[in-house]
């Protein structure tokens, strides 16, 4: 079975302390978890896909801004990933596949099924913040896709504890 690994926002808005919609301590603590599962798919060649929000600023047609604080700015160093994984992503940017989106889901508006489909991929992974958005969203359209989907429960995080507790009850 093919697989592969998607690191959904795990960038430093959303996990950082200063992040602008930030998951805090709880995605910090994912950081050596994700980097390591991110290390095992690619000492196992298979595909690791870096999927993050980029937003523009003071959109006015995004239904976000209603929502949430601005945060993924285009050309902001909150897009930047997270800590170990930024190191991580610039030493394997040529085996890492990064992907922009602007909508909660990483199949919204993304070649990602298109991606996935290439290369034969008919289980995914997933991992990265925040439990109960984007990382609910990307598994229901994966599952409405017919994909295979593995939730890594210890690489999974929210700014809101009961969303992702009642997220990570879905599966």
């Amino acid at each position: 079975m093919n697989k592969a690994l998607l690191v959904v926002d795990y960038t430093v808005d959303f996990v950082a302390i200063d992040g602008a919609l930030t998951c805090g301590e709880p995605g910090i603590a994912l950081e050596d978890y994700i980097v390591q599962l991110t290390e095992d798919f690619l000492k196992q060649q298979q595909p690791v896909f870096v999927i993050n929000d980029l937003h523009e600023k003071d959109d006015p047609y995004h239904p976000e801004n209603a929502l949430f604080p601005p945060h993924n700015i285009r050309g902001t160093a909150g897009r930047n990933l997270y800590g170990k994984m930024n190191d991580l992503y610039k030493a394997h940017k040529q085996k890492i596949i990064g992907l922009d989106k602007t909508r909660y889901s990483a199949f919204a508006g993304t070649d990602l099924d298109i991606q996935l489909r290439a290369r034969g991929i008919t289980e995914i992974h997933l991992t990265g913040v925040c439990t109960d958005i984007c990382i609910l969203h990307t598994a229901v359209d994966a599952y409405n896709k017919g994909y295979k989907i593995i939730i890594h429960q210890g690489g999974v995080a929210s700014f809101n504890p009961a969303g992702h507790n009642w997220a990570l009850s879905q599966q």
